[in-house]
Parts: structure tokens; sequence; C-alpha cells
């Protein structure tokens, strides 16, 4: 994306939120995701949906992978929350993608957008985006290179991995709340912009085995999803974020191979509670500068 129209900037104010009250809003809205098991229509990449749905089920939401234009508005329709993630998109599933985000945002419902793979280099799917863009979507969450290149900056990625720093983005993707109310950046720490409290979060946590599961970034997009249904959207994406901060370092503190991470990894999604969030969330609020 080359130029943003009604571009908001981030003042450099202080923040009136403090980090407990966050600490407690989050806890709250775990306890909702428990209690409402939101209903999240998932359009998302082959590679990741098996290991999202399971992430959101572990969580405690029901998943449903509605990715045909046949059911997409009549599914859009029912749903708490919508997850768009552009890793894999078939000619249907764009065509699902458009008339999902068309329905929930004239129903109001929350929904998130991953453009996965972003870029000049993939050009079909970026003018998806593009398009998306203008329906608003609630909360915009990527890696760094995507959304230094959906803010208008010229990044080289590696294939869809990011190939820049999440510290070095968030003042670039400031002008994207025009288009939504939260940007996350993911990376070795994670950035939450927020409108609504003219704020960055740093969440810190997790652990550098999460980039070696496949899909690990594009289920934390269902996760947003699902916590938006019970949650604001700055509570929501900071409470996914720090669901999988925790649980990331939870899981390594148990396992340090691949593979029994991500057996550990799920196990710590599904196990995390409010003692737990009280005690391990790490994140902090930042300035603008």
């Amino acid at each position: 994306m080359n130029q943003l129209e009604n571009i908001h900037t981030i003042q450099s104010t202080p923040t009136l939120i403090q980090t407990d009250t966050l600490r407690a809003e989050v806890i709250t809205a775990w306890t909702q995701l428990q209690m409402q098991q939101p209903l999240v229509h998932c359009i998302t990449n082959s590679v990741a949906a098996n290991y999202a749905a399971n992430v959101l089920l572990a969580a405690g939401a029901s998943p449903a992978m509605i990715d045909n234009p046949f059911e997409a508005e009549s599914f859009a329709n029912i749903a708490a929350a919508l997850s768009i993630n552009l890793g894999t998109p078939t000619s249907e599933q764009m065509q699902a993608i458009k008339i999902a985000a068309q329905t929930v945002t004239a129903k109001s419902t929350p929904w998130v957008l991953d453009p996965v793979g972003y870029g000049a280099f993939l050009k079909w799917r970026s003018a998806m985006v593009d398009e998306l863009l203008l329906l608003h979507p609630t909360i915009i969450r990527g890696n760094a290179s995507e959304i230094s290149g959906l803010a208008g900056n010229q990044v080289q990625s590696k294939g869809v991995d990011s190939s820049i720093a999440s510290h070095e983005v968030y003042q670039q993707a400031i002008p994207l709340l025009a288009h939504c109310e939260c940007v996350a950046i993911s990376g070795e720490s994670d950035f939450i912009l927020s409108k609504e409290h003219n704020a960055v979060i740093q969440v810190n946590g997790g652990s550098d085995l999460q980039p070696k599961i496949t899909a690990t970034g594009c289920a934390l997009g269902a996760l947003i999803a699902a916590y938006s249904a019970v949650s604001t959207p700055t509570i929501a994406t900071l409470s996914a974020h720090v669901h999988f901060a925790i649980a990331g370092k939870l899981a390594f503190s148990k396992a340090q191979s691949v593979g029994s991470f991500n057996v550990a990894f799920l196990d710590a999604i599904y196990e995390l509670n409010a003692e737990t969030i009280q005690q391990c969330a790490d994140f902090e609020i930042l300035n603008i500068e």
C-alpha cells in the first residue's frame, strides 16, 4: 500500500492507562472467553487451519473454518468474530474473504486482518488487503515486514517471514490507525498500537522456538479475534498476546526441542488461568517519541 488517507497520529502525551489496570482487564477478558466460548469464523491458510483451530479450542473459543463463498455470508452473520488470513489464498477463498468482511462490517462484528505476505512480490493478495483496509478491520496483525509494507514502506522480506525487528516498525505503523482500532506487530517482543488509549504496549515473553512452529502467528491472529468477541479491541489484542507470551515461556521451561515444545505450548494455552496471568504477564506502556 503506497498511500494512506486520513492519517491518524498518536500524540506524544503521557498515557492515562496503567499496567495494573490493563492486567486486570486481561484477566476479565480471559474469564469471559471461558464463559462465552465465542464462535470464531476463521478464513485462514491451508497450512494454519488445523493449528489455529486447535489453539482456539485450547484457549476456550469455538472455531469454524468456513472459507467458501457459498457459505461465507450466512456464517459471518452468526459468528461472534471473524479472522481473515491471506496466507495461501485461492480464487474461491478470496471471494469468501470479501463477502465475510463486508458482512461483519455491516453488522459491526469485530474482525482481524492478518495480511500475510503483503508486499510488491505478491500483488494479487496485496491488492485484496488494500480493498479490505477500506472496510476498516477492527484489528490488523502481522509481522514487522508485513506491517511496515502495509504502512507504505519498501521492505525486503524473506517470503512471508519478517526480515526486520518489531521494535523498528511500531513508529512506522502509526498511520495504519486511520484504518483500524489496533495494530499488532509480532516479533521478539510484540508491539500493540492502541487508538483508544493513544499508546503503544510492548509485550515481552514467549520463546524463540515459537517462530519455528508453523502457523503460530496465524493462530495468534485467530486468538485475537476470539478475544475481540468478549472485550474491547485493545484488551482483546493485549490478552491474546499475553496468552501466547506466557504459554511460550512456560512451554520452553518444560521442553527445549521443537516437537516437544509444540505440544507443551498447546498445553500451556489450555492451562492458562487468572493466577498465572496475574503473576506472569509481562508488558509495559511506551510513550511515543
